[in-house]
């Protein structure tokens, strides 16, 4: 059990999201006798429901008001027993590291410097490091112009937040999620006018990867040199054109490691990423999309291969980084089962531009053979079932609306 100095337990602060994220780390660190305190604007958090949650703490949405929000992280910060804070989504990060000196008056900071996050939020500033680190990338540049109507082009937002660091509109209360990826159609062919409008400001056109396999790196640095790694290649997302992980699977790709060192390399990375990657069909390359500065939603199942990242964190904010043996096993599957329901509507009620529809027999055959070939489960769990219970209702009461 990891103690603080004068006898009392060393705490973590969680940030409580949809995402299967927090409910890892929970679980990692609580069952290593560290408290952990959960932060969420949701009552209905699946993390809040873990018996390893030791505190459970309301605090703003960041999305309402992203001052208040870490007003109240820094609260906790304060606090004798606290000894850092984790990151699990984009306003999470965005707060620490622009707020980042005031944290770190009180507790470790293993996570990157503004200047530094920006690289990565700022999707232009990121492929401008993929091509100096010689890490093959699509055809990325500002939707001011309609491009080539010959090609296929997917237009997705400059920012992978919006907020007054990046739009000088904004004031800084306020953050928002910037609307997703879409497929630049020719018919009826849209204005750049009318997406910069949607998006609240000018986004990107990117050159469309025709490819199914989606594959992420993922890291822990300190300083520039990397502590730990691991990867897994995306079998199915919860629509059938991708998106979050549904079904994954671990490996080991010399070419993907060497791709997302070089990547985090460049940057000088320090702190946490996953590097997503789609593999060109024609050419067999490892095409960056993105980079995701702070815990993935797939974490559950990096632990499971016995990359225990949350520990690992842990391990490096308290100067015990020699203490990492990082290792996984490649090989093996695990399931975010209400990400397998999400691929089966999609499949029953998307139709997607530019890419192809697997048949419905087809879909429900592949999810039932994984889950007893791999029955490895995100929330899923005997030790401590009421995150699932949670995540299951939560998923009933979003179907219903």
């Amino acid at each position: 059990m990891e103690t603080a100095g004068q006898g009392g337990t060393k705490s973590v602060v969680i940030p409580g999201v949809a995402a299967p994220s927090s409910v890892a780390c929970v679980r990692s660190l609580g069952r290593r006798g560290i408290r952990t305190i959960v932060v969420s604007s949701d009552e209905s958090t699946p993390a809040f429901a873990s018996k390893y949650c030791a505190e459970a703490v309301h605090a703003p949405s960041p999305h309402e008001d992203l001052v208040a929000y870490k007003d109240v992280l820094c609260s906790l910060a304060r606090r004798p027993d606290v000894e850092t804070v984790i990151p699990v989504r984009e306003p999470d990060i965005y707060v620490l590291s622009k707020y980042r000196d005031e944290f770190a008056e009180f507790v470790s900071t293993p996570w990157p410097t503004f200047e530094t996050l920006s690289r990565t939020q700022d999707r232009i500033q990121l492929f401008e490091a993929a091509a100096a680190a010689g890490v093959a990338a699509p055809e990325t540049t500002l939707f001011t112009a309609t491009p080539d109507r010959e090609r296929e082009w997917i237009v997705k937002p400059r920012y992978t937040i919006l907020g007054d660091e990046y739009l000088e509109e904004y004031a800084p209360e306020r953050c928002v999620a910037p609307p997703s990826t879409q497929y630049l159609e020719s018919n009826p062919p849209r204005s750049t006018e009318d997406v910069r409008t949607e998006m609240e400001h000018v986004p990107l056109v990117q050159e469309y990867v025709s490819t199914t396999e989606e594959y992420g790196f993922f890291a822990l640095y300190d300083e520039g040199e990397p502590v730990a790694t691991f990867q897994h290649r995306q079998r199915r997302g919860y629509s059938y054109a991708g998106g979050p992980s549904a079904f994954r699977e671990s490996i080991d790709i010399p070419a993907l490691e060497e791709s997302g060192l070089a990547l985090l390399d460049e940057l000088e990375w320090h702190g946490l990423a996953m590097v997503e990657f789609l593999r060109d069909d024609e050419t067999g390359e490892f095409k960056l999309m993105e980079v995701n500065p702070r815990f993935w939603s797939s974490l559950p199942f990096s632990v499971q291969t016995g990359a225990d990242f949350p520990y690992y964190y842990w391990l490096l904010a308290n100067g015990m980084r020699d203490r990492i043996d990082h290792s996984y096993q490649p090989g093996i599957g695990g399931h975010l089962l209400r990400g397998e329901l999400l691929y089966l509507r999609s499949v029953l009620t998307d139709e997607i531009d530019l890419v192809e529809k697997p048949g419905l027999a087809d879909a429900v055959f592949d999810i039932g053979r994984s889950l007893l070939e791999q029955p490895r489960f995100d929330y899923l769990s005997r030790d401590d079932p009421q995150p699932f219970v949670r995540d299951f209702i939560n998923t009933l009461s979003a179907i219903r609306r």
